[in-house]
């Protein structure tokens, strides 16, 4: 009940810093609700953060005094607003989404609209929120982190792993094939081609002089800097075959390995590269920033893939890469559904993710007109954030029927909307009646 009094923390946290000369997070400092396991697990992550963001902002500050600027250091907040850096030093757990939060806010000054769904696409994943009334809509149960319910204030944010750099996984089961886009990230063909030129574009001449695709057929590896701690004796003979970028079966041996790999990959000791969107662009001429033409040797490579009926995935790499931009788009278009879904109050209780999937949303998406006439859009405008979105969002818009806003600065939106936050605090204190004609304030 520290919310109520909390005077054993406060004396704790002086002994502590007496002793010790070291910080201390208190629960009451943190939020003002009560329910101790949940005060306790936010305390315990805030701690966590405390000494990594004290690195940061002593960073930002020296290279400010560096350059001569004599400026106060704010620091965004999980639900859009400015708090000072010292007040972050001690309470880091409330910068906790607040990229996406600068995001939303840039938003908000980049267009003017007071009313939209936000949806900022980066390389791996697509971050939507809700804007209302020119405010970023608050998770009312406090921000997640990884699986915990914490009880900080933050914008209500669905992140999906998917963005313009998520891998393409072909899916042959059936007879026709499909795609499937993420969640996990690659680096781009044309991406890794820029400083392995050669390389890589031997590797993709190889394989495409084969009339079959192997497995492991137009995906690399890449080595990472980390610490090599807790591996065991294979996936250490794994790393240290990768010296270099290389093409991925050259890293292995046998199919023993492929796990290794894996788990590689997991601990960030390895990347792997190989098609995503960014390359499908690029065969589009949607983007230029690349190697194009090692985009389109890969989708060429890739579209000669086999069905399960024996025919080919797409018959040439333009077809492909125009499969793979629609994809993007249908994926998208549900993440906005559910969103949308999941805001509405008139669709309290249902599943989200069901209901964006749902055969009447489809069809009613492709405004049916038969025996029975199905229509359906988006009741707010969707304003389209991130580098790549100009790219992709023309497209998802029309899906949905709404309005689709790309702002010029679309790319720097987050930047953006750190620079014009406003500073904002809230004191919150509670009056309980212990008995009657009797109150008891409790402030902080």
């Amino acid at each position: 009940f520290a919310t109520r009094n909390p005077a054993h923390e406060i004396a704790a946290r002086a002994l502590i810093r007496r002793v010790t000369s070291l910080p201390v997070t208190c629960s009451h400092e943190l939020s003002a609700n009560l329910n101790g396991p949940k005060r306790a697990l936010t305390a315990v992550l805030n701690a966590r953060l405390i000494g990594m963001i004290d690195r940061l902002v002593a960073a930002c500050e020296r290279h400010l005094s560096a350059i001569g600027i004599d400026a106060p250091l704010m620091v965004v907040r999980g639900d859009g607003a400015l708090i000072s850096a010292a007040m972050v030093r001690e309470r880091p757990i409330e910068t906790i989404l607040s990229g996406p939060a600068a995001s939303i806010v840039g938003a908000r000054w980049l267009t003017g609209a007071s009313d939209a769904l936000v949806s900022d696409i980066g390389g791996t994943t697509t971050d939507i929120a809700l804007l209302r009334d020119g405010l970023p809509e608050i998770d009312p149960e406090g921000a997640r982190v990884g699986g915990f319910r914490t009880m900080v204030e933050a914008v209500a944010m669905r992140t999906t792993g998917l963005g313009g750099d998520s891998e393409v996984h072909l899916i042959s089961e059936g007879l026709t094939g499909s795609l499937r886009l993420g969640p996990r990230r690659l680096l781009p063909v044309s991406l890794l081609a820029v400083d392995h030129a050669q390389m890589v574009h031997a590797a993709l001449d190889r394989w495409l002089s084969n009339d079959a695709v192997g497995e492991m057929d137009g995906r690399f590896v890449v080595p990472m800097t980390g610490q090599r701690g807790g591996l065991n004796a294979r996936e250490l003979a794994v790393l240290d075959r990768i010296i270099a970028p290389m093409p991925m079966a050259a890293a292995l041996t046998s199919r023993l390995e492929v796990a290794a790999l894996e788990r590689l990959v997991a601990r960030g000791l390895v990347a792997i590269a190989g098609v995503t969107p960014s390359d499908a662009a690029h065969v589009l001429g949607r983007l230029a920033a690349w190697d194009g033409l090692a985009a389109e040797k890969a989708l060429r490579l890739i579209a000669k893939r086999r069905t399960g009926a024996g025919e080919r995935f797409a018959t040439g790499p333009e077809v492909f890469a125009q499969a793979v931009v629609d994809r993007l788009t249908q994926q998208t278009v549900e993440c906005l559904l559910e969103a949308a879904f999941g805001e509405d109050p008139a669709f309290a209780g249902q599943t989200p993710q069901e209901l964006a999937r749902h055969v009447l949303c489809r069809t009613g998406l492709a405004q049916h007109r038969g025996v029975v006439e199905v229509g359906l859009r988006l009741g707010v405008p969707v304003i389209g954030l991130g580098a790549s979105a100009p790219s992709y969002y023309g497209a998802v818009g029309a899906r949905l029927g709404c309005k689709m806003i790309l702002p010029e600065h679309a790319g720097v939106a987050n930047a953006i909307g750190a620079v014009v936050g406003q500073i904002s605090q809230r004191a919150s204190a509670l009056i309980s009646s212990p008995g009657e004609g009797r109150f008891t304030a409790h402030l902080p």
